[in-house]
């Protein structure tokens, strides 16, 4: 039966992988990129400007390195840079939300004004872009972790550093407001 060469870091546990980093083993850093940057990416393209989500993704995974000799040892690394990539979301959200702005007015005036399916499918995540903007950052927050990006509830919990029980207020309000939003929009839900 073949070995696997204990420095080949594709088939190792995250844990593993940060002990690797702290002992100096650069790429081992980048084979957590490689399994996190996805939806690292994924996360910040809800929370933030689409068009400094490059600039971003490299913020969450530098702050995560230069961070990694304080990491504790009992978390996940995915929670921990999960909650980077949160952090990095509310630092920008200001700037972001005149970019946003912007991009908005944008799309409304380019709205849907012909039976193009393509052209369908963009109105409808203009709707849903609009309706996560519409809702407080706390809020949109929720929604994109656990709906969007499908964490569990207690991970976003302990992501957020918040209780269960409010992770499951925020979900509820934040769903509420969205399906509103959707009605005034005149989707049929």
């Amino acid at each position: 039966m073949p070995t696997v060469s204990s420095d080949r870091p594709q088939g190792e546990s995250d844990h593993h992988l940060v002990q690797r980093c702290l002992r100096g083993d650069t790429r081992c850093f980048q084979q957590l990129y490689s399994r996190h940057q996805q939806r690292v990416r994924s996360i910040l393209y809800q929370l933030c400007d689409a068009s400094a989500l490059d600039d971003l993704v490299q913020e969450v995974f530098l702050r995560a390195w230069k961070g990694l000799p304080k990491f504790r040892q009992t978390a996940q690394f995915s929670t921990w840079v999960y909650r980077i990539a949160w952090n990095v979301a509310s630092d920008q959200r200001r700037s972001a939300a005149q970019g946003r702005s912007r991009l908005q007015a944008i799309s409304r005036q380019t709205s849907t004004q012909q039976d193009d399916p393509g052209v369908m499918h963009l109105h409808y995540q203009d709707l849903v872009r609009r309706g996560l903007e519409s809702l407080s950052f706390d809020h949109r927050t929720i929604l994109v972790l656990h709906d969007l990006e499908e964490v569990p509830q207690k991970e976003v919990a302990e992501l957020l550093e918040i209780p269960v029980g409010t992770v499951k207020s925020r979900l509820f309000h934040a769903r509420a407001a969205m399906r509103q939003f959707l009605q005034k929009e005149g989707v049929q839900l």
